[in-house]
């Protein structure tokens, strides 16, 4: 069933800040125009005419004002996104769309203006750690710390660590595994992409398929998203196998629901 919002608009919010590729541009403020569409819900907030049920449109608008007055970036892509995680950190709605026009871009030709447009929505994801190499709590302890370190990713809770045989007949060590519950903002692919910046941070290398590994996050539960592309699939394809998925979900998730098998995380036994 699709989620009905309710939704805020904020039009033509002007702030002259410092942002761009030339030197003059970080130096010389210019004026930047941010639209904002948040999708919340003020049903509550209308049937008691109550100021405090709803979003505070103010504080919305000095959020968007200190984060472009206190960054210079090099691209309204980067100021859009920027606003858009501080939006979600500094206030509590489920989606945002931003708009950022920069109406006096350095372009040769007429125009009237030039913008980007950033859809961002909050969603719960789940997903399973694990390492076989060197200092296995470390590399663990250590992703978590980088994923909560992410912007537009909120570490909400992190089972206990067990220890595990290995799987697939390639790894030779024992592994470490947990689970994980992350709160984030980012799409799928772009949270799939951080993680495989934080694999290389730790040092892995993708060289024997199952074989053992620094440290391996795999995405199992992106909400109740179903994808299947040839380098992404939510739910993970083999998590119902794998005890070592299974047991650490269980004990932070046991009541969410497979959108594939229609079972609570409790039920499923690999």
């Amino acid at each position: 069933m699709a989620v009905t919002y309710d939704k805020i608009l904020i039009r033509g919010l002007e702030v002259g800040a410092c942002h761009g590729v030339h030197a003059e541009e970080k130096v010389n403020p210019q004026p930047f125009i941010f639209d904002a569409d948040i999708y919340t819900e003020f049903y509550s907030a209308a049937k008691q005419d109550d100021i405090n049920a709803t979003v505070n449109y103010s504080k919305v608008c000095d959020i968007l004002v200190e984060t472009a007055t206190k960054n210079c970036y090099n691209l309204i892509e980067t100021l859009a996104y920027s606003g858009v995680y501080a939006l979600f950190e500094g206030l509590n709605f489920k989606k945002i769309s931003l708009t950022v026009y920069k109406p006096q871009a350095p372009v040769k030709h007429k125009f009237g203006t030039v913008g980007v447009t950033v859809t961002a929505e909050k969603e719960v994801a789940y997903l399973s750690l694990g390492s076989s190499m060197g200092d296995r709590k470390k590399y663990l302890d250590t992703a978590i710390k980088l994923l909560s370190e992410t912007r537009g990713v909120k570490v909400k809770n992190v089972s206990s660590y067990i220890e595990t045989e290995p799987y697939g007949g390639a790894a030779e060590n024992r592994f470490l595994n947990c689970a994980a519950e992350v709160e984030t903002v980012l799409a799928p692919r772009q949270l799939l992409n951080e993680i495989h910046r934080i694999e290389g941070e730790c040092g892995r290398v993708r060289d024997v398929h199952w074989g053992d590994r620094t440290l391996d996050i795999d995405i199992v539960f992106f909400g109740r998203q179903v994808i299947e592309e040839c380098d992404l699939q939510i739910p993970h394809p083999e998590y119902s196998k794998r005890a070592f998925v299974l047991k650490p979900l269980n004990e932070i998730a046991p009541e969410f629901v497979c959108p594939v098998f229609h079972k609570k995380v409790k039920d499923l036994q690999a």
